[in-house]
């Protein structure tokens, strides 16, 4: 018999005007804000690289993934480090810049319904939206997030051989 469970321990991580709620088995960790390396060559949400426990992770901007303005950094910022789930990323992690600390909270099917209010284009790195309380979070699409970085990694890397 398969159990149902009833509560995921999830982060809502804001960002500049909205925030992305993730199962919290998907974070790595929360680290500080740090200047990421830039990648030459890549898009302007391809913040560049940062390094973490010995590895160099690539950074972006999750708002900038969606086509939005890319929001600048405060004294709040942190970077959220994701594991990498499809083994596309050489580091096997990718981040994203997160306006303020993440908070965690229990998600259950008492709290949280699909919000249908906003849709999202098929190349943004966004499932849906929900309705949790008071808040409207995005639900991110981390598999598309990791192949956009790895796409764009690999593009860059070849610009860069020319």
């Amino acid at each position: 018999m398969s159990e149902r469970i009833a509560e995921v321990y999830s982060l809502l991580i804001p960002l500049a005007d909205a925030r992305v709620l993730v199962p919290r088995a998907c974070v790595a960790e929360v680290i500080g804000y740090q200047q990421p390396t830039p990648v030459d060559g890549a898009p302007p949400w391809y913040l560049g690289a940062v390094n973490w426990n010995a590895r160099t992770v690539p950074l972006v901007s999750f708002e900038g993934t969606c086509g939005l303005p890319i929001p600048a950094t405060s004294g709040r910022a942190r970077i959220v480090v994701f594991l990498a789930l499809l083994g596309r990323l050489e580091a096997g992690y990718v981040a994203i810049v997160s306006q303020g600390f993440p908070q965690l909270v229990r998600v259950g099917n008492d709290v949280v319904r699909a919000d249908l209010a906003r849709s999202f284009p098929e190349r943004v790195p966004v499932i849906c939206q929900v309705r949790m309380l008071n808040e409207t979070p995005w639900v991110p699409d981390l598999e598309r997030l990791e192949i956009m970085v790895a796409d764009e990694t690999v593009a860059t890397t070849e610009k860069q051989a020319l």
